[in-house]
């Protein structure tokens, strides 16, 4: 049985690269991934517009979708609607888009690195919280044997050279230590908007910490790009696809 999932992030409608969405929705139509996981960032402001736009073009893929909020999916220009229900614009998208998965052989398993307040001036950095961490290891030690388990969130959980110094998620070791020893395979994550994919150790284990680019205007180094992942046979392949 073979898996293929489409790996995407920071869509940042506000600020959506046009073609490569018409790129990736093509690719989509012509190639039928069993699924797509997005990391976060759907949107540039949170605005309405924004997730209503998002949400269109989500739909219109055709295929199971599942999505994991980013730093940008939360309001800084409304703090009453920051502190009080950050993620009512978020929960509403994901309530109509997603669907249980069922993904033979492969688990996925939400983590959500985004808070609506840190102690620390930067927000956009991310942040795991211990409720949130014990729901993902609670699902990783229920998961059947032999089920590859890949983590979905969208700040990568620790820094280095692959993401150039920018994760600084607040407990981020820390949990990517719990969710290796709890059976993690996989970190699947977006935020740096260039794409990436190391084998880290973690103890006794080494989990694949994999990186999706963008497909917005918001360009670093990488133009845009996804990641197709393939599971088969108990391994994971990664393939980098980019808009050229």
């Amino acid at each position: 049985m073979t898996i293929r999932l489409f790996h995407v992030s920071d869509l940042h409608f506000g600020r959506a690269d046009g073609p490569a969405l018409n790129w990736f929705e093509a690719l989509v139509h012509a190639e039928k991934p069993d699924a797509v996981v997005c990391t976060g960032d759907l949107t540039m402001r949170a605005r309405s517009s924004e997730y209503a736009a998002a949400r269109v073009w989500l739909e219109r893929l055709g295929v199971p979708v599942t999505v994991e909020p980013g730093n940008h999916d939360i309001t800084y220009h409304n703090p009453l609607m920051r502190m009080l229900a950050p993620y009512r614009r978020y929960h509403a998208v994901e309530r109509a888009l997603e669907r249980p998965l069922d993904l033979k052989g492969v688990i996925l398993v939400p983590l959500k690195t985004t808070a609506r307040f840190q102690w620390r001036l930067n927000w956009s950095h991310g942040r795991v919280s211990r409720s949130g961490l014990s729901r993902a290891i609670a699902q990783l030690r229920g998961r059947p044997p032999g089920v590859m388990a890949i983590v979905a969130c969208h700040h990568p959980l620790v820094d280095g050279t692959h993401v150039h110094g920018e994760a600084r998620t607040a407990g981020g070791p820390a949990a990517l230590a719990a969710l290796a020893e709890a059976g993690a395979d996989a970190v699947l994550s977006g935020h740096v908007h260039d794409p990436f994919d190391v084998l880290h150790p973690v103890g006794t284990r080494t989990v694949r910490l994999i990186g999706a680019g963008t497909l917005s205007e918001r360009l670093r180094t990488s133009r845009p790009s996804f990641n197709e992942l393939i599971v088969q046979d108990g391994a994971l392949t990664v393939r980098p696809r980019i808009f050229a």
